[in-house]
């Protein structure tokens, strides 16, 4: 196989539900973060051989293969071919990964992965439509094998099984928010953003022709642990709480990865190897657990230890999950999620994956450290892993 690389990887900003991006379409914020691949690196796009996205709501402005729409949006060459997958949280990880099997495979030599998801626009649940002519997504063939769970019930079972407290997932959900308000003030976040210029809202509610620049991510709030303390819960008996969960969030990222030897030949000098990816199955009824076997699989694949990973980038789909995974994994914390997460600046379904990918190398560079992980919790029971080193 062929040592894939990356050469560029940024992300939009992330907007908070009905804040700055929402009045933007979806293509044209994926077509934002696609076009600054380009102009960053000074890759021809021309050279690009397949398009890989991400994104869980495909049903109207996110249907009919959003990342196709954005590429020509971007008004980016016509001949290349996109293709849009769908794993739940993990799709743009997972498309990142599939861009990254298509070079090492010698398919392609350049891909791009990416993903979008706007959130205030398309809604969770919105492609599960109540008109059951179409069927629904669950039967009873499934419920023979098992048993059907949200994911606020798995995080919370997640919670008992690792005897993790309501305190501990308040005492993380600060600490999301204090570690993302030092990074936005101490400018880490700066080299990885695409400022976008969003629509206004019309008084009648309606996507105006004005434009305002959105350039910060917009979940961050001030945050005590007393406050913390006095959210409701997501589930009447649980522990988690839209303090200690992720937010609904506007927001879109992109990856861009050749062969080393495509790098030599366009003179483009490679930032991180892409060492080793996985998606694995695990418990559809914990759900959330995913990460640890993906990473138990990378770093034994890779003949690593956890004190070897020097940034890692986890989902913070809910408190537990993280604290859960750091039960079993024994990382040191310091390097986890270390400019803050999900719970602080939030969680655009199927572009996440692509925004720890680039979050992970922009503090690798920051910290001239050298191996990065990025790992996700997918619905239906799935784990992604992405183990990146520093060129």
């Amino acid at each position: 196989m062929r040592e894939v690389v990356i050469v560029e990887a940024v992300r939009s900003p992330l907007g908070k539900r009905n804040g700055g991006l929402s009045a933007m379409h979806s293509i044209d914020l994926s077509a934002a973060v696609q076009r600054a691949l380009f102009e960053r690196s000074g890759v021809d796009p021309a050279v690009v051989g397949q398009v890989i996205g991400g994104c869980v709501g495909q049903i109207g402005m996110q249907s009919m293969n959003t990342t196709r729409s954005a590429w020509l949006t971007a008004d980016l060459p016509l001949e290349v071919a996109a293709t849009t997958v769908d794993a739940q949280c993990g799709s743009s990880q997972q498309a990142s990964n599939l861009a990254y099997a298509l070079i090492a495979s010698g398919v392609v030599d350049v891909a791009v992965g990416c993903g979008v998801e706007m959130m205030s626009r398309v809604p969770l649940g919105s492609t599960t439509p109540k008109d059951t002519t179409v069927g629904k997504p669950i039967n009873r063939g499934y419920w023979d094998s098992y048993e059907f769970t949200t994911q606020f019930d798995g995080a919370d079972r997640i919670a008992k099984k690792w005897g993790i407290t309501r305190e501990d997932t308040d005492s993380f959900g600060k600490l999301s928010q204090d570690r993302a308000a030092k990074a936005w003030q101490e400018g880490r976040y700066d080299s990885q953003i695409v400022g976008i210029d969003a629509p206004d809202w019309t008084a009648d509610g309606k996507p105006a022709k004005t434009t305002h620049r959105v350039e910060r991510d917009e979940g961050l709030r001030e945050t005590t642990l007393e406050g913390l303390a006095g959210i409701r819960t997501n589930m009447p008996d649980g522990i988690h709480t839209a303090g200690t969960s992720s937010q609904i969030t506007d927001g879109a990222g992109a990856v861009l990865m050749m062969s080393r030897e495509k790098a030599s030949e366009l003179g483009v000098k490679p930032r991180a190897t892409v060492v080793g990816t996985c998606l694995v199955g695990a418990d559809p009824v914990l759900m959330l657990t995913g990460p640890i076997p993906a990473t138990r699989k990378l770093l034994a694949e890779n003949d690593l230890r956890m004190s070897d990973i020097d940034v890692v980038e986890i989902n913070e789909a809910f408190a537990a999950v993280v604290l859960a995974w750091a039960k079993e994994l024994e990382p040191d914390m310091a390097t986890v999620n270390p400019n803050g997460g999900a719970i602080a600046i939030g969680h655009p379904l199927g572009a996440t994956g692509a925004i720890l990918l680039t979050k992970t190398l922009h503090e690798l560079e920051r910290t001239d450290k050298k191996y990065g992980f990025v790992t996700m919790c997918c619905g239906g029971g799935l784990g992604t892993g992405t183990l990146i080193r520093r060129d």
